[in-house]
């Protein structure tokens, strides 16, 4: 007999930030007005977005084929690259600085299930992506990581546990590999003879 009970799951103390039927028309609108948008009506895809809650500053470059679950649970700083078929499952809070690149096929993943929970009760964790980062091709990044200023996630990477500052994780597990710019060296210390 199993001890799991799908009958049982509720999402009664989940929300969504908007009624049903808004989310309904989102989608809706995703998967017509912003998926057929020519490639480079970057502005109607910025506009479609905040008009349904996103906050996209200026700059901001989208592709068609990205899809937002919840946008309006979605923030991106100035002049960030969104590449084709990235996917927001913002079911939190998703927060991308300026300047950054989140390159095809990337996973933001906000939401999972409780794993020793009969009824395999929802989680939600925001992910937040700092200033200048770089999350590559195919990357697969978990509920409530930091990707701090500078940090790359490589290319096919799991990332399970937060990136620091100028480090590149690759792997999977993500873990260190080098630092993406020439880190200062520490000076000597200078002795003073009397």
């Amino acid at each position: 007999m199993t001890q799991i009970r799908l009958d049982q799951y509720s999402q009664a103390e989940y929300s969504r930030g908007k009624p049903g039927w808004y989310c309904l028309i989102w989608w809706f609108v995703q998967g017509t007005l912003f998926r057929f948008s020519l490639h480079n009506m970057y502005g109607w895809r910025r506009f479609l977005l905040n008009l349904f809650g996103a906050k996209l500053a200026p700059g901001v470059r989208v592709r068609a084929s990205a899809k937002f679950t919840y946008p309006w649970k979605v923030t991106i700083g100035e002049h960030s690259w969104i590449g084709d078929d990235v996917e927001f499952y913002s079911l939190d809070e998703i927060m991308i600085g300026s300047q950054c690149v989140i390159s095809q096929n990337t996973y933001l993943c906000t939401g999972s299930h409780q794993l020793s929970d009969p009824t395999f009760g929802l989680i939600t964790k925001p992910i937040v992506i700092k200033d200048g980062a770089w999350v590559a091709s195919d990357v697969f990044v978990y509920p409530g990581i930091t990707i701090h200023e500078l940090g790359v996630a490589g290319a096919r990477s799991t990332v399970v546990k937060d990136i620091p500052r100028n480090e590149v994780h690759i792997g999977f597990p993500a873990a260190f590999f080098k630092y993406r710019f020439p880190e200062e060296e520490p000076k000597p210390a200078v002795h003073i003879v009397k």
